[in-house]
């Protein structure tokens, strides 16, 4: 199947009530973190099931997708990604890999970052050296800063947290809320499997984080334990 064959799939399941909610919801706004950003209106489940379905597109149809102003055919060529990326060899990965970060300014909302960063960008850095994500940490463009935490989210199901605490700190005071959520997201999901380093962590700079970071990682605490974060008598 071919570029077309999936465009043609993704317009007959276009959704033009749906598109409504969804341009609202992304904040795709002047001056929006999602300025532009243009939808069918296709929830997720269907478009992972269109897309799985022309797993064989080559890179430069690919690469015309991800450039593309339409969400959904840039979610769509980052879904065939994901899905190619274990079962591709070792060569293969690594040029997935390198695709996702060419190609990162284009992943440029945080539906295509959570959906995909895990699996790509930390499956592929897993047993490998992270330090490429300090530096994504220290860019300025926001997604790709949001891409070097949740990656992360693939060493945490591990149960290997040292770089997204590293990752996090780096973050701690970004003045971004999506950067908030994202960093308060991955401390909650390191808290969940391992509570002490959590606190650990925020022991010395809970007091200083975002209130949204704060309430994101102390989510799953007892009522008791998170009013005392946020009264700062911890």
């Amino acid at each position: 199947m071919s570029i077309n064959d999936l465009r043609s799939s993704l317009r007959g399941s276009a959704n033009k009530e749906q598109a409504k909610i969804l341009q609202k919801f992304f904040k795709t706004g002047p001056g929006e973190y999602g300025e532009g950003d243009l939808f069918l209106g296709i929830k997720v489940p269907l478009l992972r099931s269109i897309s799985h379905k022309h797993l064989n597109l080559t890179f430069d149809e690919l690469q015309e997708l991800i450039k593309s102003q339409i969400h959904e055919e840039r979610m769509s060529a980052l879904m065939i990604l994901v899905k190619r990326f274990p079962v591709s060899s070792t060569a293969g990965k690594e040029k997935i890999y390198k695709f996702y970060l060419k190609n990162a300014k284009n992943i440029n909302n945080w539906d295509l970052v959570d959906l995909t960063a895990p699996q790509i960008v930390g499956g592929y850095l897993f047993d490998k050296d992270k330090r490429i994500l300090e530096k994504l940490a220290g860019s300025k463009n926001l997604w790709k800063k949001r891409i070097s935490m949740i990656a992360t989210y693939g060493f945490i199901k591990e149960n290997q947290f040292d770089t997204a605490l590293n990752i996090a700190e780096k973050l701690l005071n970004d003045e971004n809320d999506l950067i908030h959520k994202a960093v308060g997201w991955m401390l909650r999901e390191i808290g969940k499997r391992d509570i002490k380093t959590e606190e650990i962590f925020l022991k010395d700079r809970y007091k200083r984080m975002p209130r949204t970071m704060l309430r994101y990682a102390i989510e799953k605490f007892s009522e008791n334990k998170r009013k005392a974060y946020l009264l700062g008598k911890i």
